[in-house]
């Protein structure tokens, strides 16, 4: 169930028609058409200041209840509530201030840090039907955090992390053999190149057919992307935020420019603009090598490409 306010702005003042456009945009309404706003049915009171305010100048003003006639009709109204735009303006914002950590005073960064989480909160106050965008934004807010933590507070201890990933040391996970589902996309192939580039460079890989039936993980295989597996999905992140997480490469803005594409094409949520591309090749390299080893190596040196790239200079600011 939704609320509409329907109005006609009276011609004159003319702050008072911006007065109410402005507030408009702040509670973050669907807009239905010139004139029609929609708010969730639980917020309706919301609107009553601005049609109270419209008719004491002239125009008029009434809220009433709107039920969808179908499923489809739903989805196409609550459509007008998507924020991800919004939020891929946000991730831009804080992708950029995690990248320029090196180079800031603590002062300033920790100031520009409160700036990114206020304007996070501001922008799901009106996030009124949260998906996976809003979960990624929530963890690349985690990200900045340690982060700024790790370049301005080191050595402090850290409380546990909600998402309740255990930070590993890199020495201890040498010469291993990994294994994952064979026939690797997009998060295992990112896996497999962050494994043996940032993390046990003689890394042996397991494909493995049915990990959870015929062909389990071999005795002292350590296994990510499968369930059951070491490494794999927690809460939002995928299994390759996981991993960068687990090993400690939080701060690390080229990875996580990495690791926004992966999550996008793995789990959806905030479009970015490398995803397209990244698909389409490792799709072509997929058609290309029927070995598994063999695809890893090619998908290895596309992210390596990846995260050679200078960073892209993102949008200012951001937007509800």
């Amino acid at each position: 169930m939704l609320a509409i306010l329907i109005l006609t702005l009276p011609t004159q003042p003319n702050a008072v028609r911006v007065r109410v456009w402005r507030a408009l945009k702040t509670l973050g309404c669907g807009a239905l058409r010139d004139g029609a706003y929609l708010l969730p049915a639980e917020h309706a009171a919301l609107f009553e200041p601005l049609a109270a305010e419209v008719r004491q100048h002239g125009g008029s003003a009434m809220v009433l209840s709107l039920s969808p006639q179908s499923d489809a009709q739903r989805d196409e109204l609550l459509a007008l509530f998507d924020r991800t735009e919004a939020y891929a303006l946000w991730r831009d914002t804080a992708t950029a201030l995690q990248a320029e950590l090196p180079t800031l005073g603590e002062t300033d960064a920790r100031r520009r840090g409160r700036a990114v989480a206020e304007a996070l909160q501001a922008l799901r106050r009106v996030d009124y039907y949260p998906g996976a965008a809003a979960e990624q934004a929530q963890s690349a807010m985690d990200a900045l955090r340690l982060a700024l933590d790790a370049r301005f507070s080191r050595g402090e201890p850290q409380a546990q992390r909600d998402h309740g990933i255990e930070r590993l040391d890199v020495r201890k996970f040498q010469d291993k053999r990994w294994a994952t589902r064979a026939r690797p996309w997009v998060d295992r192939l990112a896996c497999a190149w962050l494994i043996r580039r940032f993390i046990d460079p003689q890394a042996r890989f397991v494909w493995l057919s049915d990990p959870a039936g015929t062909t389990p993980a071999p005795r002292g295989a350590l296994g990510f992307d499968f369930d059951g597996a070491r490494f794999t999905h927690v809460g939002s992140r995928v299994s390759f935020e996981v991993l960068i997480t687990a090993f400690g490469f939080d701060a690390d803005a080229r990875l996580q420019r990495i690791a926004s594409a992966v999550h996008y094409l793995d789990a959806g949520g905030i479009p970015v603009p490398e995803a397209a591309g990244l698909e389409s090749v490792l799709g072509g390299l997929r058609e290309l090598h029927a070995q598994d080893d063999a695809l890893a190596a090619a998908a290895a040196a596309v992210f390596d490409a990846l995260y050679a790239a200078p960073t892209p200079t993102p949008l200012t600011g951001t937007a509800t």
